[in-house]
């Protein structure tokens, strides 16, 4: 097994809207969608339809979702056997609303996503130890991001660490044992207390960091393209210009290519070369996994691009 993406799973209900509605408002919306997201289960999926060997760890609820939920990871190559039902629970549920400038506001119901324990990461163990790669998000309790860490670091397998949605309650003494933390701009700020209006104090806030004895820090800042910061350097890697339709799940995207290509060459850089790629042609499309390109559409797109 190349990755293993222990985390969250949610259901993605998705209105298109004109404009936010005031408060006592009712506004028509443009459309609705239905579809499978959750920050893990989009990493894992962005990460098997590039051919990556994909287990999954969650919980689904007991409802009319969580067939649907392990159905679909299926179909996308990831493994479920360590996917489980929380009885009387509800799966988690994410409305997302999407406004004209491509820009979304999300809401998240955690559900069944709550009950993912450290005794599900020991029930899982044999299987994960097996594995090359760790991928975590925060939509799961801090115990179990916490001891999925601990267990990498005990096994000799590198963890990445998502830190969405931000929570200054994270513990840094762990990130400090993840060999990737990977926040977007405004989970910095959240973490860090610091300003990142301008790229120089999103390096200033990532930088902090660093001191604090985190090893890799990678902010993903949108149009303005990524930023890698170890203790002996700073890159800075170029957005690619595409027509952004719907941004949703494009952090994940390029998570869960970047795991991949890792998992491949172990070569950071190009590692977030790509997952900019995979990201930039994500946002062309609506949707989380449904946006997600193929290998041989990725391809194409690399190829128009010099790459």
């Amino acid at each position: 097994m190349d990755i293993a993406v222990i985390g969250s799973n949610m259901v993605d209900l998705v209105s298109y809207i004109d404009q936010m509605p005031k408060e006592g408002e009712t506004l028509e919306a443009l459309s609705f969608s239905i579809g499978c997201g959750g920050k893990g289960a989009n990493q894992a999926v962005a990460a098997a339809k590039l051919g990556a060997k994909v287990m999954m760890l969650t919980k689904v609820g007991e409802d009319l979702f969580a067939d649907n939920t392990i159905r679909n990871l299926n179909e996308y190559g990831v493994d479920t056997e360590f996917v489980s039902k929380v009885p009387g629970t509800c799966s988690g549920v994410a409305p997302i609303f999407v406004d004209k400038q491509s820009q979304n506001r999300i809401l998240i119901i955690p559900g069944a996503n709550k009950h993912l324990l450290p005794v599900d990461i020991d029930a899982a163990a044999e299987k994960l130890k097996k594995c090359s790669l760790f991928v975590l998000q925060m939509e799961i309790p801090l115990p179990t991001i916490y001891y999925a860490i601990e267990f990498g670091n005990k096994h000799g397998i590198p963890v990445i660490l998502n830190p969405a949605p931000a929570s200054r309650e994270l513990d840094l003494n762990y990130v400090q044992k993840c060999e990737f933390f990977v926040p977007n701009e405004t989970e910095l700020e959240i973490i860090t207390g610091m300003p990142v209006e301008t790229e120089q104090q999103i390096e200033a806030a990532a930088m902090s960091l660093i001191q604090k004895g985190i090893k890799n820090v990678i902010v993903t800042m949108g149009k303005r393209g990524a930023l890698w910061l170890t203790e002996e350097q700073v890159h800075h890697v170029e957005a690619y210009k595409v027509n952004a339709i719907d941004t949703t799940g494009a952090g994940d995207a390029f998570i869960g290519c970047f795991a991949h290509v890792y998992v491949k060459n172990r070569d950071v850089l190009m590692s977030i070369k790509m997952a900019s790629a995979f990201a930039a042609l994500s946002v062309t499309g609506r949707g989380t996994q449904t946006s997600y390109p193929d290998v041989a559409t990725y391809e194409q797109f690399l190829q128009r691009h010099g790459k």
